[in-house]
């Protein structure tokens, strides 16, 4: 009988988010970047669109840090495949970069501590809210693993048990792990009304308020797509003992289209 193979995610956006060729992807990410020098953190909010429209902050974001080798990338589902909270624990991410593999061993003791995450391949197949930030982190620190965790749950009590497993696993390791929060902002609204809304939820980021932004966000129906992983990451960092939080860069589409009529907001932050 074969062994088992570990199951390898072919890229789903390649070509289309960002480049789909390794030269021309390696090129495209270093314009992104900022110019540093970074500081230690415990989690970082980046955005997830095309690398044209948010580049330019996630760039700046993960140039703004000192980048370990392993990272919990936690985003939103927008495929509405698989189960509502899903971790992929093992195999590659095959990227136009190169492989990027799976931590099984974090992804084990991550699930082994949740009671809601689900391991499971389906949700992570066509989402892009995790690949986009893969290339930033192979460019910017080599050789790494990482753990992905697909979120469509919303309230409080599931994310909060993602967050608080995510902090129990790191917690127990020698090796430094970062926690990233893949999130776009608002959604097709005018740039006056998108930089509103950004601002109370961004003022619950910056508070270390994960309560506070679950309730933000629905209270003011605001349309942020990782607001459930934002306050996954937060709650995290909060058990590690965050000090306090940093907004990098705040963009609008309407930065880079000139139209201000229906913008996406990009918000950029870092937890220390």
């Amino acid at each position: 009988m074969e062994p088992l193979k570990s199951p390898v995610r072919e890229a789903a956006v390649a070509g289309q988010f960002y480049p789909g060729l390794g030269s021309d992807l390696r090129s495209a990410v270093s314009e992104k970047l900022g110019e540093g020098p970074g500081r230690q953190a415990l989690g970082v909010m980046a955005p997830h669109a095309g690398y044209i429209y948010s580049g330019a902050v996630a760039g700046e974001v993960y140039s703004s840090v000192v980048l370990p080798k392993k990272f919990v990338i936690i985003g939103p589902n927008h495929t509405g495949l698989g189960p509502p909270a899903s971790l992929m624990a093992e195999g590659t991410w095959r990227l136009p970069g190169g492989d990027v593999a799976i931590d099984a061993s974090l992804a084990g003791d991550i699930l082994s501590r949740s009671s809601v995450l689900t391991a499971d391949t389906s949700a992570h197949v066509y989402e892009h809210s995790i690949e986009v930030q893969l290339p930033f982190l192979q460019y910017l620190a080599g050789t790494m693993e990482f753990v992905p965790v697909c979120l469509m749950v919303g309230d409080a009590a599931s994310c909060r048990d993602v967050g608080e497993a995510v902090a129990a696993a790191i917690a127990g390791r020698e090796e430094r792990v970062l926690i990233i929060a893949s999130s776009d902002m608002t959604h097709y609204e005018s740039q006056e009304e998108a930089q509103r809304k950004d601002r109370l939820a961004l003022d619950r980021i910056l508070a270390l308020d994960p309560d506070g932004l679950l309730e933000t966000v629905r209270i003011h129906g605001i349309s942020m797509c990782g607001a459930a992983p934002a306050a996954a990451m937060l709650y995290a960092c909060n058990q590690l003992g965050a000090r306090g939080a940093e907004l990098v860069r705040y963009e609008t589409s309407g930065d880079v289209t000139g139209d201000f009529s229906q913008v996406v907001g990009y918000a950029g932050v870092v937890v220390f």
